[in-house]
């Protein structure tokens, strides 16, 4: 097809970043706002060999799984990709898209999916669930500041402060720091220049203790009149913390490295499963508490721990997972590559009373290997680090390095509990796994990010039992 063209397409399925895929004379065409099931007038916008790109004209017929969405600005908006779509069909695409990266990239047989795959965990109410939130900063042509979130593919700002996915009192944070910008002419950042102040405001809720913290990234060191905006946010039932973070660099990286303290603390706290944690503003924690919490409770579940065992926790963040994992095993060691989250992990550990757990700072491909001991010189205690029981590995949408697969293969523990927010990742991670030595019992996908098309995986490997002169032969001995 060429560039300009006009099409009648059906749409199959749903891309990565939520477009639909329909396929005209074998020719495949990415559709943004568009949902499995639509018949729609399209229009050729990017042309490759064997792909395209087009814009949605009309639906023609449309599918049986629309629906009205609930936000106004979903179409433009690049926060929600599948809101037209109902529910109970996201989830359908979820489980699906699962077990389609399980069988195409990393080989397992469908039979055996079906066998150990479990039903998908939805949400009752998956709206106005997230407890955290980020919205750039931008002016409007009439030279007005604006907040939002970025349209599909663009740093274009579609303004809007009611997300329809964020708590409701975001809407009047939002509000009050647009009025004091307007009020105090402070410039919001513009990424053409570099110049302008407030680039973005970093937004968390606590869902269990209804704490807020407000962090505003600035362009610089100050923020001008700053006493007068704490004082209209601090009138906010809940406002726990009001920060900001610099970040001077021009990049597309929203945090800068270090925050201040404004008013009250540099954190706010939460509990989940009864276990509370201390949240900064650089911390890593799940957006969607309702589902955090089901989502651990399989990891644990899956963990299989009776109390004696010793166990990995890498990518552990601030602790979240580390310390559910730790009421049930003898010894929890977690690794995080951000110092502060790990700082975070250990003071979340001493709020729980919880003693049975180390944290390390650092990247979990260099503080693993550390721990593997193969030579007869190593300490029981390095013996009891160099060979777990249990793995959990948590790791970002990339997955793991190759080198940290190794290691956890050679470690040998009973089981690997894998939890990823990449189903194609985790898949090309687990075939690396099964063929050395593991074989895949369990598979649990949790909906964290109802109107979006990621989703959250919980996998379950359980180490092969090999003959002695078998394991010998591999180098697996321990």
């Amino acid at each position: 097809m060429q560039k300009d063209e006009v099409a009648i397409v059906k749409i199959e399925d749903i891309g990565v970043d939520g477009e639909g895929i329909g396929k005209v004379d074998g020719y495949t065409l990415f559709v943004k706002d568009a949902i499995i099931g639509d018949e729609a007038e399209v229009k050729v916008i990017k042309a490759k060999k064997n792909y395209g790109y087009a814009r949605l004209m009309r639906i023609i017929t449309p599918s049986e799984y629309r629906v009205e969405p609930k936000c106004a600005y979903a179409r433009q908006c690049g926060g929600c990709q599948i809101q037209e779509m109902s529910y109970e069909r996201q989830l359908e695409f979820k489980a699906k898209k699962v077990r389609d990266n399980l069988e195409r990239i990393g080989g397992f047989d469908a039979t055996l999916l079906e066998c150990v795959t479990e039903p998908i965990v939805g949400m009752d109410e998956p709206f106005h669930y997230r407890n955290k939130a980020q919205f750039p900063f931008g002016t409007d042509k009439d030279g007005q500041p604006i907040c939002g979130f970025y349209a599909g593919r663009t740093h274009h700002i579609i303004a809007n402060t009611d997300c329809a996915l964020g708590v409701e009192i975001n809407q009047e944070i939002l509000e009050q720091i647009l009025a004091f910008m307007k009020e105090y002419h402070v410039q919001a950042y513009d990424e053409k220049t570099g110049r302008g102040l407030l680039r973005h405001v970093l937004l968390r809720y606590g869902f269990a203790t209804k704490e807020i913290m407000v962090c505003l990234v600035v362009n610089g060191k100050k923020i001008p009149h700053a006493e007068e905006l704490v004082r209209r946010l601090a009138q906010i039932e809940g406002m726990t913390s009001i920060t900001f973070s610099p970040n001077t660099k021009r990049t597309n990286v929203i945090m800068g490295e270090s925050f201040e303290v404004l008013w009250g603390q540099g954190y706010i706290t939460d509990s989940i499963g009864g276990v509370n944690y201390r949240i900064s503003p650089l911390s890593f924690y799940q957006v969607n508490p309702v589902q955090t919490e089901k989502l651990y409770a399989k990891a644990l579940e899956y963990a299989d721990l009776q109390g004696g065992e010793t166990v990995w926790d890498l990518y552990c963040g601030i602790g979240t997972i580390s310390l559910f994992l730790a009421r049930e095993a003898k010894m929890v060691y977690g690794v995080e590559v951000v110092e502060q989250a790990v700082k975070d992990a250990r003071e979340n550990a001493r709020q729980n009373g919880i003693e049975n757990v180390e944290f390390y700072t650092g990247r979990a491909e260099d503080v693993l290997p550390r721990y593997y001991k193969k030579d007869a010189r190593a300490t029981w205690d390095d013996m009891g680090k160099a060979h777990p029981d249990v793995i959990v590995v948590d790791p970002p949408r990339k997955g793991c390095e190759e080198s940290l697969l190794e290691t956890m293969a050679q470690m040998q523990p009973e089981r690997i509990v894998y939890v990823s927010c990449n189903p194609a990742t985790l898949a090309r991670d687990l075939k690396y796994l099964c063929e050395r030595g593991y074989e895949l019992k369990k598979v649990g996908a949790v909906d964290q990010f109802p109107m979006g098309v990621h989703v959250e995986v919980v996998c379950l490997l359980s180490k092969l039992k090999f003959d002695k002169h078998i394991d010998v032969e591999l180098g697996w001995t321990n």
